[in-house]
């Protein structure tokens, strides 16, 4: 059986690599090494250990490290120890645009970019911060203002309002939207 790829495969694109957990940082430097281009977009984050506080450069999206490269060469990346696949569906992997890891670079250079979980139209919420603190709801919308449902169980009623996404945390036990690696 034989298909089309959407795109040139002999081109190089961005395409985003899954990696074992925890090994992002040493699949970038094996990218390097073999002088493959690569983003591995970081954050810093503050711990408390016992004694004092670290500063530690974590990745942004975990698990995952961008790769520049053609699709035809892609064997170069996925023979390295550590490497899942390329993250995409059955017939091909997805391919990130110049302009998102532009924003993406930014974001992390001018932005303060830290993760945050995928929130998903459906998903059951709390309100994490705010006047509605504590709340429960469906989340209904996500645009430029987070439009939340919040049931009040006592007297079966709900109200929605806008929320700001950041004030939002997901409930333990909903389902989640995954990537495949292919």
């Amino acid at each position: 059986m034989s298909y089309s790829l959407p795109f040139d495969s002999s081109c190089s694109h961005w395409f985003v690599l899954s990696v074992r957990a925890n090994q992002e940082k040493k699949t970038a430097q094996r990218l390097a090494d073999h002088a493959i281009e690569h983003f591995l977009p970081c954050y810093r984050s503050v711990r408390q250990w016992k004694d004092r506080r670290v500063i530690l450069e974590m990745p942004l999206f975990k698990g995952y490290v961008f790769v520049y490269l053609a699709f035809v060469e892609r064997v170069k990346v996925l023979s390295l120890p550590s490497v899942v696949g390329l993250i995409g569906n059955r017939n091909a992997p997805s391919i990130v645009s110049a302009e998102e890891i532009d924003c993406i670079r930014r974001g992390v250079e001018f932005g303060h970019a830290a993760p945050h979980p995928a929130l998903v139209e459906g998903q059951q919420v709390m309100i994490a911060d705010g006047v509605l603190r504590g709340m429960q709801g469906t989340l209904l919308r996500s645009q430029n203002k987070t439009r939340v449902v919040v049931a009040i169980d006592s007297i079966a009623g709900s109200f929605a309002g806008e929320v700001d996404i950041s004030c939002l945390s997901i409930i333990a036990g909903n389902p989640t939207q995954e990537r495949k690696a292919v």
